[in-house]
């Protein structure tokens, strides 16, 4: 018999949630169905706990997201600390897990949020005045553009423009970061011509000298 990909299991305290699938696009459908096919039966559910044994740790913290900031549920389960740094620190939140500060780490203008929920495809294109974070992919012909910081839970592979109206101090952040073309204020710059996937440490573009550069993020750093 056929597992579900997606299967919800309720306890008195909440629910857990079980995938069994290693298609994380196949995965995240399935979720979306799942929970437009009952709104009012999951609406202030809390979420204890997502168990897979085929999907990454950065691809369970992408439906945790989507759980939280589309579905406006409750996720009771801890997140990978690397993770919340790196959403934390790239957004320029004061972080109550971080009790003595850097005096090297620089302050990242931020301010209002958007989030968008999903991949953005080819000829799309999103806008907005303060930082863009997707919950997803942006793909090769897709474009974003934020006066803030634009931080991608996903590959980015489109277009990005961070600190749009001169703000050098904006960044772009993506666990894959390979676009077409990135640029900060007025300065661009173009990545390697190399279709190597990474995956290993999320990476982060940002002004340096009048130039954009590109460096792994590392949380101790």
């Amino acid at each position: 018999m056929k597992k579900d990909i997606i299967t919800f299991k309720g306890v008195k305290e909440g629910i857990f949630i079980d995938v069994n699938s290693d298609d994380f696009s196949l995965v995240k459908e399935e979720l979306d169905k799942k929970m437009k096919s009952a709104p009012n039966f999951f609406k202030g559910t809390k979420i204890l706990g997502i168990k897979s044994k085929d999907l990454s740790p950065i691809n369970i913290f992408e439906l945790k997201c989507i759980l939280k900031y589309k579905y406006d549920l409750i996720v009771l389960e801890e997140m990978p600390k690397d993770l919340l740094d790196f959403y934390d620190d790239i957004l320029g939140k004061e972080s109550n897990r971080k009790k003595e500060a850097d005096e090297s780490t620089e302050d990242i203008e931020c301010g209002m949020t958007r989030f968008i929920n999903g991949t953005l495809r080819s000829g799309q294109i999103v806008e907005y005045d303060g930082n863009l974070v997707i919950i997803g992919d942006v793909n090769p012909g897709a474009l974003v553009k934020a006066k803030g910081n634009i931080i991608v839970l996903g590959s980015l592979r489109g277009v990005a423009h961070a600190g749009m109206e001169g703000n050098l101090k904006a960044v772009v952040a993506s666990y894959n970061l390979q676009p077409t073309q990135l640029r900060i204020g007025d300065k661009i710059a173009r990545p390697p011509d190399d279709d190597i996937e990474t995956w290993k440490l999320p990476e982060v573009a940002k002004i340096r000298d009048g130039e954009v550069i590109i460096e792994p993020y590392l949380p101790n750093k």
